[in-house]
């Protein structure tokens, strides 16, 4: 989506974010040349969305699973802070994105050489009931080949008709995914969990393998095949706007986990990078600045 960030009085920042795009962004500036990642979504056919590929390829990312629409547009979200905490207005009623998942054949083909894929309930919440089909039809084929899939719910319960189609929706992504990164303030209030503990007894029932609860200042609560365990979170100073904080985990995280970490060395990773953009405002920290978490 295209960003609008307050950085001063009545002055705002046009940039590019939205959940999974941040996450994949700074896996790739974290990672440069180690690894191939690329976005998938659709966009406009303007300058803007032409903008959103240009940035794209600069940093290093692949963009071929990016395909324009010329009848839509790409979403838009300004940021609101009240201090530090934030606030959305959105549009994007009309966003292209909204028909990733229209052509199944087209997903099985731009999953085909993937080893991760990652999606979020974002993801799930925009698509018709028609491309959350083709999108759970695709995960469930890339996994048999032996690709991966993580997933994060990020529930914004907004984007979704009923309460009841967004955990029945959520559900079903669940017994598609073999990593989830679910944040646990989400799952107390849409499912009841009365404790990380529980969140991670849930995923574990629909057959994830390996589940990552984030808690905000508190400790990460983890399961994988390994064992299980908590990491404590470091306390951070300087916080400017927590737009985004998730999102970077997440990018920490999957990085660390691709190049060969253990799960409680990935949770560091994914603290440090989401450390970093919440001394930062918007979604994104400075290019520079990643590599060295």
């Amino acid at each position: 989506m295209i960003e609008m960030a307050l950085i001063g009085e009545r002055l705002y920042r046009r940039d590019f974010a939205g959940d999974t795009f941040n996450t994949v962004w700074h896996m790739a500036q974290a990672l440069g040349d180690q690894v191939t990642i690329g976005y998938l979504t659709r966009i406009g056919s303007d300058k803007t969305s032409n903008d959103f590929v240009r940035l794209l390829a600069d940093d290093g990312l692949e963009t071929v699973g990016i395909t324009p629409d010329p009848q839509r547009g790409m979403g838009l979200y300004v940021i609101e802070l009240d201090g530090v905490e934030r606030s959305f207005q959105y549009w994007r009623s009309s966003s292209a994105a909204r028909l990733l998942a229209d052509d199944v054949d087209w997903l099985n083909a731009a999953f085909e050489q993937a080893d991760l894929i990652h999606l979020s309930g974002i993801t799930l919440a925009i698509l018709s009931a028609k491309g959350r089909g083709n999108l759970f039809a695709a995960l469930r084929h890339a996994r048999k080949r032996g690709a991966l899939v993580s997933f994060d719910p990020n529930i914004r319960i907004k984007l979704w008709e009923t309460d009841d189609e967004m955990r029945e929706t959520i559900s079903m992504a669940m017994s598609c995914a073999d990593i989830a990164l679910p944040s646990f303030d989400d799952e107390m209030t849409y499912w009841s969990d009365a404790s990380p503990q529980a969140t991670i007894e849930r995923f574990s029932n629909a057959g994830v393998r390996e589940i990552i609860v984030k808690n905000g200042e508190h400790s990460v609560v983890f399961r994988c095949e390994d064992g299980a365990g908590e990491v404590t979170t470091p306390k951070v100073t300087g916080i400017k706007d927590t737009t985004g904080a998730g999102d970077a985990f997440n990018a920490g995280y999957l990085a660390a986990r691709l190049i060969g970490h253990n799960v409680a060395s990935a949770i560091g990773r994914g603290q440090a990078m989401a450390a970093e953009v919440l001394r930062n405002y918007g979604a994104r920290v400075a290019k520079q600045n990643v590599p060295r978490l």
